[in-house]
């Protein structure tokens, strides 16, 4: 079976410095994938690069079959891959439904139009709704989405990821500086939510990836050190060597 997403051989250099070197990877379709490694690891590089946001140097990256290294992000997005980021972004200014609705438009076919007020787009606004449902963040529709507590801005940022249907979802760090409640609460939106979706999760809390995942990928200095089932990468004594600490408990 043709895998979801697929790395060949993937670099990328700043200058003369070689931040991702040589990564290959297949990620299955429907898998939940989490990329693990200390800081400075090139994690977040590798989001980068997959979502089009940087060039690779060298190597090349394949959405279900088809090769999107050379595409720009619009059209990477267009294609079925969505993504988040380590720091929330999202619409301060615009409610907690605008941002919901925003992130709805493209997807669902609709472009500018003077003639066409959102306001009179049943369908589009329906979903919306059925979206702030689903995010628990009903009650919190039509506040600015800036007003939102910090958990509750990551569970927007989250919503508004996966709201264009996109197939591949792409979170980085979606748990980072959460409390014990917190994180319990977005893994559980995470688990419905990407529901039928393959995953692929950057993330540093060892409780979240071993819940979470399918398999797990260990990155170290731009490098794979070990990829497979989360048993197997716990058991790993190149993974006991780099990460010592992170694992264990």
């Amino acid at each position: 079976m043709t895998p979801a997403l697929s790395l060949r051989d993937v670099r990328k250099s700043f200058g003369p410095t070689e931040i991702i070197r040589g990564v290959t990877l297949d990620i299955a379709e429907g898998e939940r994938h989490c990329i693990i490694g200390p800081n400075g690891a090139g994690k977040t590089t590798c989001f980068n690069l997959i979502s089009g946001r940087f060039p690779i140097t060298t190597g090349e990256i394949h959405l279900k079959g088809r090769r999107i290294d050379t595409l720009p992000p619009h059209r990477i997005n267009r294609m079925g891959l969505s993504r988040s980021f380590q720091i929330t972004s999202i619409f301060h200014r615009l409610s907690v439904f605008e941002n919901l609705r925003c992130s709805l438009l493209w997807s669902r076919g609709y472009k500018y139009s003077f003639w066409s007020p959102l306001g009179r787009q049943t369908a589009l606004n329906e979903e919306a709704e059925r979206l702030l449902v689903e995010l628990n963040l009903h009650d919190r529709r039509n506040i600015p989405a800036g007003l939102l507590s910090y958990a509750e801005q990551r569970a927007l940022e989250i919503g508004m990821t996966i709201a264009g249907g996109a197939s591949v979802v792409l979170l980085d760090e979606p748990t980072a500086g959460m409390s014990n409640t917190e994180t319990d609460y977005a893994m559980a939106l995470i688990r419905r939510v990407t529901e039928g979706k393959t995953l692929l999760m950057v993330e540093h809390d060892m409780k979240v990836v071993f819940d979470l995942a399918d398999a797990i990928t260990v990155l170290v200095y731009g490098q794979v050190i070990a990829s497979g089932r989360p048993a197997e990468v716990r058991a790993s004594r190149a993974v006991q060597e780099a990460y010592l600490g992170a694992l264990e408990g």
